[in-house]
C-alpha cells in the first residue's frame, strides 16, 4: 500500500508541466502549446524562448525523475533495482500524459534522464555525453534524444546489465514519444534547435574575375604590385 502510495504521488509531481509553468511566470505571451511544435517540452521553451528558461525546464523536468526514484531507492533499499525502476517510468507516463494537460505533454527524455541518474549514474553520464555531442553536431535535438538513448542502452549492456530492462523500456517510450520526429527526419523536414558546430569552412567562390586578381600566386593577400597597371 506504501508502495502504491508513492507511486502515485510521484505520478501527480511528474506530470507537472514545468515548460508551460516557467514560461508562463518569466517568459511572455506565447503560449507552447500553440506556437512552436506545440510540445511543452524544454526543446520547444528553447525554439519559443530561447535556452536560458529551456534550461530551468530542463532542470525542474530532470529533478521531477531524479528525486522519487532517489527516495524510493533510500526507503526501499532491499528492491534493489526493480522498485525504483517502476518509480522512474511511472514519472516519465506522467510527464507524457499530464491529467493536468488533457493527457498532452513532454516527450520523457528528461525525466527519464533524471530517473535514470538516480538509478545508474554510470549508464546516464555517458549517455548524457552522448546527447550533448550529437546535439552539437547536427543541431536537432531529436536525433540527439534517440541516439542518447541508444548510448544508454549499449552502455547499459556494458556496465551495468542489471538495469537493462529499464533502459529498454524507456527507449521504447522515447522512441514512441519522438514518432512524428523520425517521420520529419526521413522527410527531411526536421528543424534544428541550435546551429550545428562547423568544423572547417571552405574557401569563399571567387566568381569575380576582379576579385581573382586581388589574390596572390597562393590565393592569399596580393603583394603590392599584383594589380599593378603595366
Amino acid at each position: 500500500m506504501a508502495r502504491l502510495l508513492f507511486l502515485v504521488l510521484s505520478a501527480l509531481v511528474a506530470a507537472i508541466p514545468f515548460g508551460l509553468v516557467v514560461t508562463s511566470l518569466y517568459g511572455g505571451d506565447e503560449d507552447l502549446r500553440t506556437h512552436g511544435s506545440g510540445n511543452i517540452g524544454a526543446t520547444n521553451v528553447a525554439r519559443v524562448y530561447g535556452w536560458r528558461l529551456a534550461g530551468t525546464v530542463i532542470a525542474l523536468d530532470m529533478a521531477k525523475g531524479f528525486l522519487p526514484v532517489l527516495i524510493a531507492r533510500w526507503m526501499w533499499p532491499d528492491d534493489r533495482i526493480w522498485f525504483p525502476s517502476v518509480v522512474m517510468l511511472t514519472c516519465v507516463v506522467a510527464h507524457c500524459f499530464p491529467p493536468y494537460l488533457d493527457f498532452r505533454g513532454g516527450k520523457g527524455v528528461a525525466t527519464g534522464a533524471g530517473g535514470l541518474l538516480a538509478l545508474s549514474p554510470y549508464v546516464t553520464v555517458p549517455a548524457v555525453a552522448a546527447w550533448i555531442a550529437i546535439l552539437g553536431i547536427t543541431g536537432m535535438s531529436s536525433v540527439a534524444a534517440l541516439g542518447a538513448t541508444a548510448a544508454a542502452l549499449l552502455i547499459a549492456f556494458t556496465v551495468h546489465p542489471e538495469v537493462v530492462p529499464s533502459v529498454v523500456l524507456l527507449g521504447i517510450g522515447i522512441v514512441a514519444t519522438h514518432v512524428p520526429n523520425i517521420r520529419r527526419l526521413l522527410r527531411g523536414d526536421e528543424t534544428t534547435i541550435i546551429k550545428p558546430v562547423r568544423w572547417g569552412r571552405g574557401a569563399p567562390a571567387q566568381d569575380d574575375v576582379s576579385a581573382l586578381l586581388q589574390q596572390g600566386p597562393g590565393g592569399g593577400p596580393a603583394p603590392p604590385s599584383w594589380t599593378d597597371e603595366t
